[in-house]
Parts: C-alpha cells; sequence; structure tokens
C-alpha cells in the first residue's frame, strides 16, 4: 500500500486528501468540523478524519504534499 496525505492551508478553505494507491479514498475540508467559513488553519480535524476513514495512523502514510 502506498498512501499520499495531501494539505492546503494557510490560505483559504484548508483541506486534506488521502490518496491509497493513486485512488482519493477521503477528503475533507476544514470548515467542516470547525464551523468558519474559509478556515485557513492548519487541517488537524481533516486529517483526523481521512486517517480514522481508512483505518491507519499517521505513521503509515509513505509521502505527505503540501500545495
Amino acid at each position: 500500500m502506498t498512501y499520499i496525505l495531501g494539505l492546503s492551508c494557510y490560505y483559504h478553505d484548508s483541506s486534506a486528501c488521502l490518496l491509497k494507491n493513486g485512488k482519493i479514498i477521503a477528503a475533507a475540508e476544514e470548515e467542516r468540523f470547525t464551523r468558519k467559513k474559509h478556515d485557513n488553519s492548519f487541517p488537524f480535524n481533516a486529517i483526523t478524519f481521512c486517517l480514522k476513514k481508512e483505518k491507519i495512523t499517521i505513521q503509515e502514510i509513505n509521502f505527505i504534499a503540501f500545495y
């Protein structure tokens, strides 16, 4: 398995996306969890959501991409 965690933050609409063997399996915007429109903070909640959806830990991520 190859897991890639994609991150977008510090501009507007922070988000996280999890790919497994090149296919998107989870994605979320941080504002879904904070209820803050166009949240630009680090997407802790979105990352947690993606990892929980696949039932993996951050240690199982092979690559992290930041836009």
